[in-house]
């Protein structure tokens, strides 16, 4: 078992898997998450406690594979259920507008354009529900955190690996939660 539960060693200031995370999420992030949590508990962990069940009524578990992985697979779903159970009683959902719209703030979509003239659509959420594919950002993401409260055609700048990017806010939006 030499190296097993080895990891790298890393400074714990400089981790950035040490930062504080904000807790906030918005109502349809807030809803999927308790449809997800629900699925565990109410089909995913019987389902699979029924197929432990069974394969351990077959005899010798050591040697059943069937026992083996429906087990750690069933760990697995508690060990989830257990997370977005603790992770729903800590988030605080944001469920109204914010009082000026004409400034970026949580759950805004904002429409950017860079020095080349590209647009890039964004939208600024939180931590569980990021999103590449639709290009939902994290609050604390660098990006989000350079475009908080700033307004239409304001410029701003935010270090990346490869330089510094400079982008103008051509469109602030927000979607009325209570819809």
């Amino acid at each position: 078992m030499k190296g097993r539960n080895m990891t790298r060693w890393r400074d714990p200031a400089k981790d950035p898997r040490q930062e504080p995370r904000s807790n906030l999420i918005t109502a349809e992030g807030a809803a999927r998450l308790r449809g997800i949590l629900d699925h565990l508990s109410r089909v995913k962990r019987p389902a699979l406690s029924a197929k432990v069940g069974e394969a351990a009524a077959l005899g010798d578990r050591s040697e059943n594979a069937d026992y083996t992985y429906n087990k750690k697979e069933l760990n697995r779903v508690i060990a989830r259920i257990r997370y977005l159970t603790q992770r729903l009683d800590e988030l605080q959902v944001v469920n109204r507008l914010p009082a000026n719209t004409d400034k970026v703030y949580f759950g805004a979509f904002v429409t950017l354009e860079d020095e080349e003239g590209e647009e890039i659509h964004i939208r600024i959420v939180g931590h569980d529900e990021t999103d590449t594919a639709r290009r939902w950002i994290s609050i604390d993401a660098p990006l989000a955190k350079a475009l908080l409260g700033k307004s239409l055609d304001d410029e701003v700048t935010v270090k990346a690996p490869a330089g510094d990017t400079t982008y103008i806010i051509t469109e602030i939006a927000y979607r009325d939660p209570q819809q």
